[in-house]
């Protein structure tokens, strides 16, 4: 046998050498990809999160209302924002006093003043952070790409509740009020580029070109 050659497997040192550094290259390529895919993967699983706990101030999905309704009622007050959109936003309510387990509706309208197609994202949370895990909504146009045409005006509803839990929960009891907050952003494109859809379907208040509009 070589000098040269190692005993195990017949290799020199340096094809050992190279081998051994071969595995280190991917460990660190495994590595570095699933760091990247966990970065990748956290926004969604974050806000998975907060809708499924009421985390931050975050407003929970729920499919059907609560079978209690108390007698007690809550001042919803509500509030619009924009990031970086040409767009004008507002409510068409400013608050709205509903019972506690009693659902409510309330609209938000976007019209876009430019000449160009403009799409943004909205994304929502409510103050206090306590009743975060209690208003819930049932349809909502947050977390989807709203795409609004040229000088055309969109109305969004919320469909929402206060959960009768709220009642019960000592950080929010003697709460009155809840503030929830909308804030559109422009939307980042996905790499699948699907087509926009959205929870609850807009109104089209001042359709262009004769278009149909999108009833509720």
């Amino acid at each position: 046998m070589s000098p040269n050659r190692t005993p195990k497997d017949g290799l020199t040192p340096r094809e050992v050498a190279a081998r051994r550094n071969g595995k280190v290259a991917l460990i660190c390529a495994v590595t570095f990809f699933g760091m990247v895919g966990a970065a990748y993967a956290a926004v969604p699983l974050y806000k998975l999160f907060c809708q499924a706990t009421g985390f931050d101030g975050t407003v929970r999905k729920a499919v059907a209302k609560p079978t209690r309704i108390l007698d007690r009622k809550v001042t919803i007050r509500f509030d619009a924002n924009l990031r970086d959109l040409p767009w004008e936003f507002q409510t068409l309510q400013a608050s709205q006093d509903v019972r506690i387990g009693d659902t409510g509706l309330a609209f938000f309208k976007v019209t876009n003043p430019t000449d160009k197609p403009q799409t943004g994202r909205a994304l929502y949370n409510v103050v206090p952070e306590s009743a975060g895990p209690y208003f819930q909504k049932l349809e909502c146009f947050c977390f989807s790409n709203q795409t609004i045409q040229p000088h055309q005006t969109v109305e969004f509803p919320v469909v929402y509740f206060v959960d009768p839990k709220f009642a019960d929960d000592p950080e929010t009891q003697g709460k009155n009020e809840i503030t929830l907050s909308y804030t559109f952003f422009p939307a980042v494109e996905d790499a699948k580029k699907s087509k926009v859809a959205a929870e609850a379907p807009p109104r089209i208040v001042e359709p262009l070109g004769g278009a149909p509009s999108r009833g509720l």
